[in-house]
């Protein structure tokens, strides 16, 4: 054969040879993430829908150019461990845990390499998730839902506001949580300033509420004030029905409460805390590490008042604080 066609012949061959693996590298696998929430699909439904339009609004569509795990512990946080394990052997190349600290620690602990995103942690520094806020170190980063336990000074501030003639404070906490200790000091140091008592009632499960009301029925207990707990966020439900039944005043860090029936609640939007969340999956998936993106606490708060439940136990909300409030619900 003539050595001109023998290679013209062969280089034909290798380029024939070589397209359908170019092709098959050319199609690539679209980029997978877990989902890992504490709650249940029904009480987050309206973060989940803010997350996924983010993520639209960022170019990714669920099925197309994206895949995610979704992977929901219903408030069973013993079911988290098998739940973060589970999405670390799916291969997904980041995860987000939503549900603060305990679905953190999950994921954490399912894995040291997998970058993750944390949502709603109440302080990620003392629980020791991460190193500092602006170095986080390891592969975890992501968001806080309070900016810090100041918060909650400023919900007695509010609460005493709304009911001008409250004296004893009934401040409900769960024990087995680092958070709750650091408010618990900013809710005093407030309520000293008004000559207000504290009155700590506790509850690690749901099982602990009926208990709790009975305690603050008997320290004849003016207003009930909610310190957050991951493992009762589902419990808002049984809460608030405790609340309405002893005619409680009560407020609360998430605004579902108000929407679900509680008086009043002053915290930041979980919803937009979500939509922020899916800017970080973007940059983690563009090749960020996790190490190098800040934890960001949340910047907009917002009081939304609830004047059925107001009128229902006999409570009438002075008018400068209604003027207040971003979101009154009648």
């Amino acid at each position: 054969m003539n050595p001109k066609l023998f290679w013209l012949v062969t280089a034909i061959l290798l380029v024939v040879r070589g397209h359908p693996s170019q092709a098959q590298q050319s199609r690539k696998t679209p980029p997978r993430i877990g989902f890992l929430s504490g709650a249940s699909l029904a009480s987050t439904q309206d973060r989940i829908d803010a997350f996924r339009q983010a993520l639209r609004g960022l170019g990714y569509v669920e099925g197309k150019n994206l895949l995610i795990d979704w992977r929901f512990a219903d408030g069973d946080p013993t079911r988290l461990p098998s739940l973060a394990v589970d999405l670390v052997q799916t291969k997904t190349d980041a995860i987000v845990a939503a549900g603060g600290e305990p679905v953190a620690f999950a994921a954490k602990r399912a894995s040291k390499t997998t970058p993750i995103i944390m949502a709603n942690a109440f302080d990620p520094v003392t629980s020791g998730l991460v190193v500092s806020l602006a170095h986080p170190g390891g592969n975890l980063t992501g968001f806080t839902s309070t900016p810090g336990p100041q918060i909650h000074g400023k919900q007695t501030e509010l609460l005493r506001e709304a009911i001008p003639t409250l004296i004893r404070l009934g401040v409900l906490i769960n024990p087995t949580s680092s958070f709750s200790a650091l408010a618990l000091k900013e809710i005093e140091l407030t309520a000293k300033k008004f000559a207000m008592s504290v009155q700590v009632v506790e509850a690690r499960t749901v099982d602990d509420f009926e208990e709790v009301f009975a305690t603050l029925a008997a320290k004849h207990a003016d207003a009930l004030l909610q310190v957050p707990d991951p493992t009762l966020i589902n419990q808002r439900s049984r809460l608030i029905d405790l609340e309405m039944r002893q005619r409680m005043p009560a407020i609360h860090s998430s605004l579902e409460y108000a929407d679900a029936g509680g008086l009043m609640a002053y915290g930041a939007d979980r919803a937009e805390l979500f939509r922020r969340k899916a800017s970080y999956v973007d940059r983690i998936l563009k090749g960020a590490r996790p190490a190098d993106l800040p934890v960001e606490q949340p910047t907009k708060f917002e009081l939304v008042i609830n004047l059925k439940t107001a009128k229902q136990i006999g409570l009438t909300i002075p008018p400068n604080v209604l003027a207040r409030a971003d979101r009154v619900i009648r």
